[in-house]
């Protein structure tokens, strides 16, 4: 028994150490705004330019698409890897590497899984098929270098006018369907080895026009909305990483900002109403900027104020550096909170150690 004393004051004194260790610097402005920004890539070889800002910290992700960044596995896996070396090289957290995967009339990575479609899983309405699939794509994404899927679609169509019905790209009319189908397929992505990113959240049921290239107000009551928050809140509840922020308008919620950056739809009704902890993003802004006739830079400095912690920018290499020194240039003016920043900065580097 005096044996154990010596190994029992060696753990009270490292407990002693954690305890009063200071907390660790939160990273410089540049990487705060930086880590924020998901963003294309122009070329199927990362040029130096893009590389040198993964190497500073001052990309948090990107996104690829079949064509403009890869038509082959080899091509894939060669640029997801050339992109994680810089972030490597700068002593950076990994990037999020995503792709659009829903399965059905959106798959960039043709070859890959789903092999079905979310209105031929939901009419099959087997939530084990859906986990299976999910866990498919995640295993294939994973093995190309491809870290997070911009999916599940946890839309519920409300109408047959519906643009996300009208593309195929919903699970069923039905909330409780939808919930537990978009639901399995995320955790088996998560199975996989890929982040899920269900959208578009809160729901996309009632709009029927693309909020990619329209202006979209909803004018459905919050008790009109509610079904379709069912997926969220079961995605919540088993601790889903990151929700997708929609493009529209929610008159029920905040009549003047569309979800990606309205602090009443992020953060009150998400984070406060439903106790969502994990990291939310917006969808694209370059075709919502388009449909305001506007570029990018208002709404991702909208996003950030409002506390979205991750901003989707699907324009031109050029496009996302404005953006990026937009935001840093107005941090410094003390138009963004730097609490914000920082809280945004901890949710995104959480979900990056599980990488």
């Amino acid at each position: 028994m005096p044996s154990l004393f010596p190994a029992l004051a060696a753990f009270l004194a490292f407990l002693a150490h954690l305890v009063s260790a200071p907390a660790p610097a939160p990273p410089p402005l540049s990487e705060l705004i930086g880590q924020k920004l998901v963003v294309r890539i122009d070329g199927r070889r990362p040029d130096p330019g893009i590389l040198g800002r993964i190497r500073l910290g001052r990309v948090g992700g990107v996104i690829l698409y079949r064509g403009r960044n890869f038509t082959t596995p080899g091509g894939l896996r060669s640029i997801a890897a050339a992109l994680q070396a810089a972030a490597a090289d700068g002593g950076r957290p990994p990037l999020l590497v995503a792709v659009d995967q829903e399965g059905g009339a959106v798959k960039q990575v043709p070859w890959a899984p789903p092999a079905l479609s979310p209105p031929q899983l939901g009419a099959a309405g087997s939530a084990a098929r859906a986990l299976a699939q999910g866990a498919a794509t995640g295993a294939a994404l994973h093995r190309l270098g491809v870290n997070a899927d911009f999916a599940p679609v946890a839309d519920v169509p409300a109408s047959p006018r519906s643009f996300m019905l009208r593309a195929g790209r919903t699970w069923s009319g039905s909330a409780a369907v939808t919930s537990a189908l978009a639901n399995a397929f995320a955790s088996g992505l998560e199975r996989g080895g890929v982040v899920p990113v269900m959208k578009h959240f809160p729901g996309l049921g009632y709009a029927d026009l693309n909020t990619d290239s329209h202006v979209e107000a909803i004018a459905a009551s919050r008790s009109r909305l509610d079904p379709g928050l069912a997926p969220y809140r079961r995605a919540i509840a088993r601790r889903i990483p990151m929700i997708m922020l929609s493009n529209a308008i929610y008159d029920a919620y905040d009549g003047a900002n569309a979800a990606g950056w309205s602090g009443a739809i992020g953060t009150r009704l998400l984070r406060r109403d439903l106790g969502f902890t994990g990291v939310t993003i917006t969808d694209s802004l370059d075709g919502a900027a388009h449909a305001r006739g506007i570029d990018d830079v208002p709404l991702a400095l909208r996003a950030a104020r409002a506390g979205t912690d991750m901003i989707l920018v699907t324009g031109s290499e050029a496009t996302s550096l404005g953006v990026y020194r937009s935001l840093v240039a107005a941090a410094r003016r003390g138009e963004l909170s730097r609490a914000q920043l920082e809280a945004s900065s901890r949710r995104i580097r959480a979900l990056k150690r599980t990488l």
